[in-house]
């Protein structure tokens, strides 16, 4: 029996090692190899065509004009669309928190279901709500005696006009995480500030968002993380354009990999990426943890 127990864990945990290797690291490893070789269709067909260049596909790739605005794209995406998804997302978690009204408990689902909404369908109905002619938005704009806005079709624009998209996506799944750090704020707290004449804004910001900070560190994370990885809305909604307007790195390293089949060269794209992930992140946390100690 003492020997069974010694080895119980291992048994227990051995399941999920195994697949954690063979789903998770193994690729990992297959994905440097190949990015360090000009594998490509030729080569998958048959591997004597495949050549180890070393780390020359790295250096070609830190050198391609499109890579570089692609990344310059994905930047852009990560300033505005950030900052906006947190901000929306709380203030929706505090509406429907605080809300008295019923009708805001209906709102958790109008505001959730976005996130589960399949994204080639809400991209259609996005298209056609942005199409320059017979768009419902342009519409508006010109009944109210603006000037049309070619949503996708001006870089600048078109970007912007992604985010919008991406916003509406992103809300509900955050807000879901808000309105759960929320509830597990005592109300003896919001008691002990009103009986001592604190207004609704100094418990907001004395309270609310300070008992809310390991929520917020673990939304601005994980939504940072999925805006560099921005891929679904280019991808169904411009193809990275106009002029490579829109084209972030995901959608570069996808168009190279299985639409132009450099596989090397998008593997190597997708390690820069990584580590671009990776660095950021730490970065984040790192002032995140010194702004907890002050």
């Amino acid at each position: 029996m003492k020997g069974t127990s010694k080895y119980a864990p291992y048994v227990f945990i051995g399941p999920t090692l195994i697949l954690l290797t063979v789903f998770s690291l193994l690729p990992i490893l297959v994905a440097v190899y190949i990015s360090l070789t000009d594998m490509d269709l030729a080569g998958l067909a048959d591997y004597s065509n495949i050549s180890f260049v070393g780390f020359r596909n790295y250096v070609d790739i830190l050198s391609d004009p499109v890579f570089l605005v692609s990344l310059r794209n994905t930047l852009f995406y990560v300033i505005i669309g950030v900052p906006l998804v947190i901000v929306c997302s709380l203030a929706v978690a505090l509406m429907i928190n605080f809300g008295r009204n019923r009708v805001f408990k209906i709102f958790r689902v109008v505001y959730y279901l976005p996130s589960v909404t399949n994204v080639v369908a809400v991209a259609v109905v996005w298209s056609y709500l942005y199409n320059p002619g017979i768009g419902l938005f342009n519409y508006m704009l010109t009944s109210l005696g603006f000037d049309r806005v070619p949503w996708l079709t001006e870089p600048t624009i078109a970007k912007l006009s992604l985010i919008l998209l991406a916003l509406w996506r992103g809300i509900g799944l955050n807000m879901i995480i808000f309105i759960a750090a929320l509830q597990g704020i005592s109300r003896s707290y919001y008691e002990a500030a009103q009986l001592d004449g604190a207004s609704n804004w100094q418990q907001l910001t004395r309270i609310t968002i300070p008992m809310l900070r390991y929520a917020i560190v673990f939304v601005s994370i994980t939504t940072m993380i999925g805006w560099l990885q921005f891929f679904e809305e280019p991808f169904v909604m411009t193809q990275g354009g106009p002029l490579n307007g829109t084209v972030s790195a995901s959608l570069f390293i996808y168009q190279n990999g299985f639409q132009y089949s450099h596989f090397g060269y998008a593997a190597a794209g997708s390690f820069i990426l990584f580590f671009i992930i990776i660095a950021i992140t730490l970065l984040q946390l790192r002032l995140q943890r010194k702004q907890a100690e002050e």
